[in-house]
């Protein structure tokens, strides 16, 4: 069994993945890197994705990985998805709490968790990431 892999703050991070099976495909992969890349560019927020096994409680495991991010965090969300544990959460920091609030994250998250549900993990993320982007709006010089 792989080691678990902690989120970058540039991208996709994985849980536990078997040898014998990616969890994505390259298409896929390209995919959530483009939405990763066009949601942090035009918000000024980073943008990561962790998929994998969460520790109980889920939620303390996710913060833990959003401060894992280090010196972005504050300025970071975290989307993490447990695919076996049905448990999505998302993780904003200090300052893009400030331009995502709760109700913006609620609304991503009933859209990924629709998209899921259809057995699409790639679709539920990328929309997620553009509702997200598109909520927080583009980055404006000399504010949060």
């Amino acid at each position: 069994m792989a080691e678990q892999e902690s989120p970058k703050p540039w991208g996709v991070g994985f849980g536990p993945v078997r040898q014998d099976r990616a969890p994505f495909t390259a298409r896929q992969l390209w995919r959530l890197d483009e939405a990763l890349t066009l949601s942090s560019l035009e918000t000024g927020l980073t943008f990561s994705v962790y998929v994998g096994a969460l520790d109980e409680p889920t939620h303390d495991h996710a913060e833990r990985l959003h401060a894992g991010l280090g010196a972005v965090a504050p300025n970071a969300v975290l989307i993490a998805v447990s695919p076996g544990q049905r448990m999505l959460d998302i993780v904003t920091g200090e300052r893009s709490a400030k331009r995502l609030p709760d109700r913006s994250l609620a609304l991503a998250a009933l859209s990924m968790r629709a998209s899921f549900s259809n057995g699409d993990l790639t679709g539920g993320l990328v929309n997620g990431l553009r509702m997200l982007a598109d909520q927080a709006g583009r980055q404006r010089p000399g504010r949060d």
